[in-house]
């Protein structure tokens, strides 16, 4: 370690000097001097770099050929190299650490945290050379703790690899990723033991700006998720991130949800968050999160399937069950219960929940959700819709509903839309369907007392009477207790009305005189009080 130019050319001619004497077997001192060999590297004098240069490389060559020389004490030395900030020092040191992974193997596994850190660092370094050289060194560690049956310390290199989940750089912060998915997927039982500490790691990263982290990072929750034991605990503290994070929900729900959908499974997703949201407390982030995932569920390519067991609520048992499932929570919510029940083809209950909705408060953001539903309505999502409204002796509802849309919105462009689209509909068809929509339902009766166009008019025997007296092919509309799903619809907009209202008496002045007068005795001195 002197730094005299003089002195280090004779210290590197002695020790190679000595390496070539056959009686001296000088690989046995060599983690003595292996640190000054390489600080060697970095020497302003390019004669000394070249001969520590080439001394390194004769004794890895000798290394090679030693197949019983441990190599433990020397990985420190190349760790601690690997941090230096000379790039020629970094690549050498790098090369060795390569080549060790190969002749070591398994009796490297004790040093696997530390050599794992300084690759993550390396696979983004500015010089290129540099970044080659550490993703293949990293492949090579992965190669090797993937197919190895050793035991090995977990907790270390979790702790290695969580740190740099933070790292500014995206290589470095992909890879650490990777290594999480195949430790999973090779020790699912023992990364579940490690998951407290994990998790909340891989929920940071959901905020991550580059998208292939964060798809990466959510190809990692959802194989957490394959676990049924940890498939609500995953998607109950994504809800909670959501909360805590709004900004989250707004930039990347979309991407999360879809990626979710497609990893796993768009129905059970679904499910899950319904089943969430139905039990969450503030209102408010409940129909924010509502209005997200129905938003997501009208506009996904990611859920086609999911739109198609919907669109058969009415035919079928399962799908009925999941649109209960999700109309539960979609009530907090108004717009999104109406749109979801126009997606599923309950028309008659969107009719009567056009009525409901005409009686709470209209506001802003309100008209904003039914100008975004109306411009929706003209997207390829409902065209079986738009079609069904050239048979409104069919489909009676539908009719009904959309003109109570309409008349919920004022004059605007989203009026003039959807105005237009139902103009093109025939007037003599129009006075027929409204003959056939008396709902007893949308007047407080029993829905199940009604065979006419139940649900939204059903589908009519083929070759039978089309008209309204007609009775629907299938019974399995009974499953939709409709006067029980308005009834819930109806309370969960209760809750969020009085929500509001508490609000704001918590802003009014006069609500806060009232509070101090009753605290501090209406002004009266305590004295008085007595008396």
């Amino acid at each position: 370690r002197v730094k005299d130019p003089f002195i280090r050319q004779l210290i590197v001619g002695w020790i190679t000097v000595l390496d070539s004497v056959p009686d001296i077997d000088i690989l046995i001192y060599l983690p003595e001097f292996l640190g000054g060999l390489f600080e060697m590297l970095s020497d302003v004098n390019k004669d000394i770099r070249q001969q520590a240069y080439s001394a390194l490389q004769e004794f890895l060559h000798e290394i090679k050929d030693n197949v019983k020389l441990d190599l433990g004490p020397m990985v420190g030395i190349l760790v601690k190299q690997c941090e230096m900030k000379d790039q020629f020092t970094r690549l050498t040191a790098l090369c060795w650490i390569y080549e060790f992974i190969e002749l070591g193997k398994i009796k490297l596994l004790p040093f696997l945290a530390d050599m794992l850190g300084v690759v993550l660092l390396c696979i983004s370094d500015e010089e290129e050379e540099i970044r080659l050289k550490a993703n293949v060194t990293n492949k090579r560690l992965l190669k090797l703790v993937e197919s190895t049956q050793e035991k090995f310390a977990i907790k270390a290199l979790l702790n290695k690899i969580t740190t740099h989940l933070v790292n500014k750089y995206v290589p470095t912060r992909l890879a650490s990723l990777q290594w999480i998915s195949m430790m999973l997927a090779k020790k699912p039982d023992t990364m579940f033991k490690h998951l407290p500490k994990l998790f909340p790691s891989l929920l940071d990263t959901l905020s991550d700006p580059d998208d292939k982290v964060v798809r990466l990072d959510l190809k990692v929750l959802a194989r957490i998720c394959v676990n049924k034991e940890h498939f609500d605990v995953v998607l109950n503290n994504l809800v909670n991130r959501f909360k805590c994070d709004r900004k989250l929900l707004e930039t990347r729900g979309s991407l999360i949800v879809r990626q979710l959908s497609v990893l796993l499974d768009g129905e059970s997703i679904y499910r899950a968050f319904a089943s969430i949201l139905l039990k969450e407390v503030d209102l408010e982030f409940a129909s924010l999160m509502v209005q997200t995932l129905n938003l997501i569920l009208l506009t996904s390519s990611e859920l086609f399937e999911l739109r198609g067991l919907l669109k058969r609520s009415l035919t079928s048992k399962q799908s009925s069950e999941l649109f209960i499932q999700i109309y539960q929570a979609w009530a907090h919510n108004a717009v999104s219960t109406f749109s979801l029940c126009l997606l599923a083809r309950v028309y008659e209950l969107a009719s009567a929940l056009v009525t409901h909705m005409a009686e709470t408060e209209v506001t802003v953001g309100f008209l904003m959700q039914v100008d975004k539903l109306v411009q929706l309505i003209e997207s390829p999502i409902f065209i079986q819709l738009r079609l069904q409204l050239l048979e409104p002796r069919r489909y009676p509802f539908l009719l009904k509903s959309l003109y109570g849309l309409l008349m919920l919105l004022p004059q605007s462009s989203a009026f003039a839309c959807l105005k237009n689209r139902l103009d093109s509909i025939s007037t003599l068809g129009i006075l027929t369907a409204d003959q056939a929509s008396s709902s007893l339902l949308a007047l407080g009766g029993s829905s199940s007392s009604s065979n006419t166009n139940k649900g939204g008019g059903g589908e009519e025997k083929r070759g039978g009477s089309s008209g309204p007296s007609s009775k629907p092919t299938s019974s399995v509309t009974d499953h939709l207790d409709m006067k029980s799903l308005l009834y819930q619809f109806r309370e969960m907009q209760l809750k969020h009305s009085e929500r509001r209202k508490h609000i704001f008496k918590q802003h009014s002045l006069r609500r806060r005189q009232k509070d101090d007068r009753k605290k501090y005795g209406g002004g009266g001195s305590s004295e008085s009080k007595r008396k």
